[in-house]
């Protein structure tokens, strides 16, 4: 089947995309002091090039000093590091590619020791102890209200320097998703409690960033079912309770949901063959974003180990099938990407055999 699907525009608006490809959010720690150098610039510019429609940077830290949890991981707040991202936006532009910075704070994940500042532990829904020391600071009104506002100034820079849209990061067990999860959030304030309460802290922070730039500035929102600390955790189990969960974030301003699974091809509830992705756009209306294992023929799991596995090329077809059959509107390619950056021109030329294959290798280095 060929890949036509994969290389028409997208629409939203005044948001224009000219393929359907995503590069999805990747760590890499290539920033050192937090600041994209030249070789981060060329990165991404290289994916842009070669046909990828919209770029989803790695997660960037926003002005809080918990938000970090990683070495040399750029951040989005600093005029360095700002400067630093604007020449990656214009380096896209000039491809013809559009950007969005994926904001972060990684909450609890933290550890004391961290940069920038090593006396800081992490922050989260819930205070956490260990031999009598404060691992986990459990966030205050004030520390809610300062995260939120650290949100919304990012945005409001991504804006300033020509960034595209912005993607919120509320998947995968970090903070925001930490006030979703009830393994992570015992809160029995107005943020705890029911998945209602447990969303609110994301309701309001989507509100923020929608206040801070305007109508018309894309807002992305990703989220999980699953967790880093949980594979097989579950916010929801059924159709009708997702759509519970979506419609107050999809209402607060969210444009774009980004389902991330971990193999795209996988049913997200029994009786149904719609992915996460398929079943967000059918509840809520929005245009959706599918990811997970797109191009590879292993999931990411058996990399985050050390293994000499190589994860080779697979076929496309069936992620094809489903775009034709408007299943979801764009496709986020990982590590296919991370280590080939012409793979979106290999595919729309056919030249499938020629495509990279991944190995834990391509992590050293930025191409």
């Amino acid at each position: 089947m060929p890949a036509t699907a994969l290389f028409k525009p997208f629409q939203l608006g005044a948001f224009e995309l000219p393929t359907r490809v995503v590069m999805a959010p990747m760590t890499r720690s290539f920033s050192p002091g937090g600041v994209p150098n030249a070789k981060v610039v060329e990165y991404y510019r290289r994916r842009a090039a070669a046909g990828v429609g919209l770029i989803i940077t790695e997660g960037t830290t926003v002005g809080h000093k918990a938000s970090n949890g990683y070495p040399n991981v750029p951040h989005f707040y600093g005029d360095a590091a700002l400067a630093g991202w604007k020449q990656v936006v214009d380096a896209v532009h000039a491809e013809g590619g559009k950007i969005v910075p994926q904001l972060w704070h990684v909450g609890s994940v933290r550890r004391i020791g961290t940069e920038p500042d090593a006396s800081v532990p992490g922050y989260g829904p819930s205070e956490k102890l260990k031999d009598g020391q404060v691992v986990v600071h459990g966030m205050t009104q004030a520390d809610i209200d300062e995260v939120i506002a650290a949100f919304a100034q990012a945005a409001k820079d991504a804006q300033a320097i020509g960034m595209d849209g912005v993607e919120i990061h509320g998947a995968h067990g970090y903070l925001v998703d930490q006030f979703f999860w009830e393994g992570s959030n015992q809160r029995t304030d107005g943020y705890g409690g029911s998945l209602a309460n447990r969303s609110r802290f994301a309701i309001e922070l989507i509100r923020a960033v929608r206040a801070a730039v305007g109508e018309g500035f894309p807002i992305i929102f990703r989220f999980s079912q699953w967790k880093q600390q949980d594979y097989t955790a579950r916010l929801v189990q059924t159709p009708e309770a997702l759509g519970e969960f979506l419609q107050p974030l999809s209402d607060a301003g969210v444009d774009i949901f980004h389902c991330s699974t971990r193999r795209f091809w996988e049913p997200e509830f029994d009786g149904s063959e719609l992915n996460l992705a398929g079943w967000t756009r059918k509840l809520t209306g929005k245009p959706t974003i599918t990811v997970g294992s797109v191009g590879l023929d292993g999931e990411f799991l058996q990399f985050m180990v050390n293994t000499d596995k190589v994860a080779q090329p697979a076929s496309l077809e069936k992620l094809l099938e489903r775009l034709n059959n408007d299943e979801f509107d764009l496709v986020a390619v990982g590590r296919a990407l991370l280590v080939d950056p012409d793979w979106a021109q290999k595919v729309r030329e056919g030249r499938e055999q020629e495509i990279l294959p991944f190995s834990r290798d391509a992590l050293m280095t930025l191409v």
